[in-house]
């Protein structure tokens, strides 16, 4: 398609140039003699790029920049004069102008100024676009009352610097809380920096969250940036910061504390200005009494904590969840959207959702896929999603208990084989997780997503 031109001059023959040198180039071109006729023109059909004499008839060519820039803010608008001066340009960007040009109109000037201007417009717009992206992909769907609590929380911590201490299972959401209180901070502007505690080497977390200088310790041969510098003026997301370990908490502490990080392998100290978000699907306090936790670092977290709520306390929300799934999936793979039947909704709604929201998303996206129909009902379900179970019988012991239910499906068997293995293997290392990995020949990071999977924590086992 075409881009559409708009030349406003008061000189006939400079229109009919400049139209020449457009035309002759592939481009659509709109004339206007007078600020109120481009005025008229912008309103009623804006143009992808506005080429703007300052003397003019009537209001001049700045008047009208000021007057286009109060309704339209994007429109790339290339100020031309006859005699210009610093001053005037200075004015003219000062009000939003693209560029100027001065008298004669060079055609090779004018066509780099267009390819320019296009360029930049294009940019923004795809910037525009992926940012919509983003913040569709980490949007808080729902309006149950627990959720309505969650946001009435973010609205009263974003404004402010505090730190906030986001606690939850796995999957409940609390990178999603972490963006909103980001999103609506007088800081949103600026860099949102993540960093998940759990999932980087114990060896490698000071280097990754402060930096080092090149040669500080084997392997490192060039300068590394932390997060914590590259979140200045920004925020920055620890999550699992409750499996950082004292080394790293004290460091963490010390940023909080005087505002300022050090490179591994410098004296330097560096001033950073961070707002810091915490998250962790751990009892810190019940950490702080094992001595794994610090309390000074805790009491540093926690100015705001706020509580992020299961999904089986926000069953509600399930269909919202699953139709805002069903259109992210479509729209990011380009394909038609598929509709969950309202018996299958109801289904879902009665699952057990172990691993919450993010097991609800990647759920539906296998139902997505591997449903061959416009419509996924509850057939399609059965073998995928894990209702609640029944009450369990009495004990056939007679200890007064419940006996435990049998798994239904041989899904569920096995799954209830590795989670029972796991439980009886970190209680054999003292729920030392990289102890457990090494003994079951796994990498931490996989033992770490099978305690997510299966939500077990020390403290669901005590």
């Amino acid at each position: 398609m075409k881009a559409r031109i708009l030349v406003v001059d008061d000189e006939p023959e400079i229109r009919r140039s400049v139209r020449m040198i457009l035309e002759y180039e592939g481009y659509d071109v709109q004339e206007a003699s007078s600020g109120p006729e481009a005025l008229a023109l912008v309103e009623r059909e804006p143009p992808d790029l506005m080429f703007l004499d300052i003397k003019l008839g009537g209001i001049d060519g700045l008047e009208t920049l000021q007057k286009i820039r109060q309704t339209n803010e994007t429109l790339p608008v290339v100020i031309i004069s006859g005699h210009g001066t610093v001053s005037t340009a200075v004015e003219a960007t000062k009000l939003g102008a693209f560029d100027f040009i001065e008298k004669p109109l060079a055609s090779e000037r004018v066509l780099v100024t267009i390819r320019n201007a296009l360029d930049q417009t294009r940019l923004v717009d795809e910037n525009r676009t992926l940012k919509r992206a983003v913040e569709a992909r980490h949007q808080m769907i729902g309006e149950s009352v627990s959720l309505r609590q969650i946001w009435d929380s973010i609205k009263r911590a974003a404004p402010t610097t505090a730190t906030v201490l986001l606690l939850g299972e796995s999957g409940a959401g609390k990178e999603l809380v972490a963006r909103a209180i980001h999103r609506n901070s007088l800081r949103s502007r600026e860099r949102f920096i993540q960093v998940n505690c759990a999932a980087i080497p114990e060896e490698l977390i000071e280097s990754e969250l402060f930096g080092h200088e090149k040669g500080s310790f084997t392997g490192a041969t060039e300068k590394r940036i932390g997060k914590f510098e590259q979140a200045d003026r920004g925020t920055i997301f620890l999550d699992e910061v409750g499996d950082m370990s004292a080394k790293t908490q004290a460091k963490v502490l010390r940023v909080l504390q005087e505002g300022e990080v050090e490179r591994l392998g410098s004296a330097k100290t560096i001033k950073v200005d961070v707002r810091v978000i915490a998250a962790t699907n751990k009892d810190l306090e019940a950490e702080i009494e094992r001595g794994t936790f610090r309390e000074d670092l805790y009491f540093r977290l926690s100015v705001i904590p706020i509580r992020v709520p299961p999904l089986r306390d926000r069953r509600e929300d399930i269909p919202a969840l699953v139709r805002h799934f069903v259109d992210l999936f479509s729209r990011e793979n380009n394909r038609r959207p598929q509709r969950f039947t309202p018996a299958a909704l109801e289904f879902m709604q009665k699952a057990r959702w172990k691993g919450n929201v993010r097991e609800l998303k990647n759920t539906v996206e296998r139902l997505l896929i591997m449903t061959p129909g416009d419509a996924i009902d509850v057939d399609d379900l059965r073998d995928v999603v894990r209702v609640e179970t029944r009450p369990a019988a009495p004990a056939a012991s007679g200890d007064g208990g419940a006996a435990p239910l049998a798994p239904g499906t041989l899904r569920e068997f096995k799954e209830s084989a590795e989670r029972k293995f796991l439980v009886e293997k970190l209680r054999e290392n003292a729920w030392n997780i990289s102890k457990t990995a090494e003994v079951i020949g796994t990498p931490r990071s996989n033992l770490y997503k099978k305690l997510e999977q299966y939500a077990i924590t020390q403290e669901s086992d005590g």
